[in-house]
């Protein structure tokens, strides 16, 4: 597999390397052409439910996209606040301020089974409070600022201190609650 230096680049070496079309790999994510022609021109910067779904119709780990080294275990991490740091390959999308900047936290870990991140949501009124599903759960801790999550029908506004852990199959958005950055630990956990 060749190295790809950006996620949109990382997406369509795989899809390439399975001898999919853009169509066929939306027919398998429910996610738009367009959208995953935006995603591998990295027009976009998604958010983890998209890329949760592209990954598993490529038969692949959602952290395929965002490292290509090998690191012996234990893995250890310095979390870096701000949008100019973390991992550079989560925020090599065209926008000037990214709604999601994410730090993978388990680089380099290839027989990991989950997926944990530090990151910190922007408010984005521009941003549409539109749900979304994949396999697999997902557990949030709230670091700082006030977190919306809609679960379903449900909607929960999360403090800091506070967590959440719930079903990815279930309809579900992940956003700032009001007018303020938030910052949460994330973890994702997708069967394969």
């Amino acid at each position: 597999m060749p190295q790809a230096p950006d996620i949109g680049s990382r997406v369509r070496a795989f899809r390439e390397e399975k001898e999919l079309l853009l169509e066929d790999l939306s027919l398998h994510t429910k996610l738009s052409v367009e959208f995953l022609e935006k995603l591998e021109k990295n027009e976009v910067y998604p958010s983890i439910g998209p890329m949760q779904k592209v990954a598993r119709a490529l038969g692949v780990r959602l952290g395929t996209f965002l490292d290509d080294q090998f690191t012996q275990d234990p893995i250890r991490n310095r979390i870096e606040e701000g949008a100019s740091s973390g991992d550079d390959p989560m925020h090599s999308g065209l926008t000037v301020r990214p709604t999601y900047v994410y730090q993978a936290l388990g680089k380099g870990k290839t027989d990991r089974n989950m997926e944990p991140f530090y990151i910190e949501i922007f408010p984005d009124p521009s941003v549409e409070e539109k749900t979304s599903s994949h396999q697999g759960e997902e557990f949030i801790l709230v670091l700082k600022g006030k977190l919306l999550v809609i679960y379903g029908h449900e909607r929960h506004v999360l403090s800091a201190g506070e967590t959440i852990y719930y079903n990815s199959i279930v309809p579900h958005f992940v956003g700032a609650a009001d007018d303020a950055p938030v910052t949460i630990l994330a973890v994702t956990y997708n069967p394969q």
